[in-house]
C-alpha cells in the first residue's frame, strides 16, 4: 500500500500539485490520468523520490518515506519496479545485460542465480531466447517487455509504470496492459500507472484518480467512470468517440 497526503510540488511560479491526497492499494492496478500539464507525472515522481514535494508526505505502508535521507531510501528503492515512457534500455548493453544491471546494483545473488533470475523474468514476458539481442534489435512492444522484465527483476512490491503504452499499436498496448495487470496479481504489488489511454483504464483499472489542473478532481473504479456526471473528467474520457459510445449505451 502506498499513501500520498497533502501533496504539493512547484516549479518556481507554476503550482503543479495542489495538496493531493490518495491511497493506492496491493494487488490493484492504479491509474492516475488527466491531460497534458494536469500533474499526474510530477507526483509519480514525488512519490518514487526523482521529485521533493514541497509539502505532504508519502507512506511505502506504514514507513513515512519523504523525511528519509538517500541511505535511508535504499531499502524501499530496492521493493521498487520503475518502467519509464521510453524503456530507459541502454543502446549499448545486450537484453540480458539490461536485466542483469538492475541485479548488480540491488541485489547480492551469486553470477549464475543472477543469470537465472534473467532467464526467468523474460520468459515471464514472453521474451525467452533474446538474451543476446541488443535494444536496437527489438520492436517497441518488445522494448516496453523488456522494462518490464527489468522492473520485476527484484520482485518489487510496489511497481511504477509511466505512460506504459505510449507509442504502441492498439494489439500491443493490450498485451503489456495485460501483462502488468497479471504480475500485479502475482507479485502482490502496489501498481501505480500513468496513462492517457482510455482503453488500458477501462480494461486493468482497478483505482483511477483523475488529476485537474493540479488538484485530484475525481477517484474510484472503472465503471463509476461511465456513470459519473463530473464535467472536467467527461471533458476528458469522451472526447474520445469510442468512449462517447459506451456513454450512450449506459
Amino acid at each position: 500500500m502506498i499513501k500520498v497526503e497533502n501533496i504539493s510540488k512547484s516549479f518556481g511560479k507554476n503550482e503543479v500539485l495542489k495538496g493531493i491526497d490518495a491511497k493506492f492499494d496491493a494487488g490493484k492496478v492504479s491509474m492516475i490520468i488527466g491531460g497534458s500539464g494536469s500533474g499526474k507525472s510530477t507526483l509519480l515522481k514525488c512519490i518514487v523520490g526523482l521529485h521533493e514535494p514541497d509539502e505532504g508526505e508519502v507512506f511505502f505502508d506504514k514507513q513515512e518515506f519523504t523525511s528519509l535521507d538517500f541511505e535511508q531510501r535504499v531499502p524501499i528503492r530496492k521493493e521498487i519496479g520503475m518502467l519509464f515512457q521510453n524503456s530507459a534500455l541502454f543502446d549499448s548493453m545486450t537484453v540480458e545485460q539490461n536485466i542483469l544491471f538492475a541485479l548488480d546494483m540491488f541485489s547480492d545473488m551469486g553470477k549464475s542465480e543472477k543469470i537465472d533470475r534473467a532467464n526467468y523474468c523474460l520468459k515471464r514476458v514472453n521474451l525467452a531466447g533474446t538474451n543476446e539481442l541488443y535494444p536496437s534489435e527489438l520492436s517497441g512492444g518488445m522494448k516496453k517487455r523488456v522494462g518490464i522484465a527489468r522492473a520485476i527483476c527484484m520482485s518489487p512490491k510496489y511497481l511504477f509504470c509511466d505512460e506504459p503504452n505510449s507509442g504502441l499499436d492498439p494489439a500491443t498496448a493490450i498485451l503489456i496492459d495485460e501483462l502488468i495487470q497479471d504480475l500485479t496479481e502475482e507479485y502482490q504489488c502496489t501498481t501505480i500507472v500513468v496513462t492517457h489511454d482510455m482503453n488500458s483504464v477501462m480494461g486493468v483499472g482497478d483505482y483511477v484518480m483523475f488529476l485537474y489542473k493540479g488538484k485530484k478532481y475525481w477517484e474510484g473504479s472503472n465503471q463509476d467512470i461511465l456513470r459519473s456526471e463530473a464535467e472536467a473528467l467527461n471533458d476528458f474520457v469522451f472526447a474520445s468517440p469510442l468512449m462517447n459510445a459506451a456513454k450512450k449505451v449506459l
